[in-house]
């Protein structure tokens, strides 16, 4: 499974952007999907993640309603809606995928295939 993050950028506090992962290589359905974040000198950590085939999905509590996840096994892509974004959502986001096997998302050490990170900054 290749991976390919796209849709950072640079937004003013209160603003919103969508991220995009589009997968190639096996069969989209088959995998869970999650997205990462990551700022210099700390752990990656969770975001939000769906299952293959989105009937199950989890947010970390500091979402807060703000972030959507979805995706669309038809187009082989998933998505990050990120709402109401703080200067604190500044981070490299990736995302990620795991044979589905109905755990919950936020272990990152259970995903084979990252993708290559997209930057989004959060101006105040």
């Amino acid at each position: 499974v290749q991976l390919q993050a796209s849709g950072g950028g640079l937004v003013q506090a209160g603003g919103s952007l969508r991220l995009s992962c589009a997968s190639s290589g096996s069969t989209f359905s088959s995998y869970d999907m999650a997205w990462f974040r990551q700022v210099p000198e700390k752990e990656r950590e969770f975001v939000a993640g769906i299952s293959g085939r989105g009937g199950r999905i989890g947010y970390a509590d500091f979402v807060k309603g703000r972030f959507i996840i979805s995706r669309d096994n038809a187009k082989n892509t998933g998505y990050l809606r990120m709402n109401d974004l703080e200067p604190e959502d500044t981070a490299l986001y990736y995302c990620a995928a795991r044979r589905s096997w109905g755990r919950d998302f936020d272990n990152k050490d259970e995903y084979r295939y990252w993708g290559q990170g997209t930057l989004v900054t959060v101006s105040s």
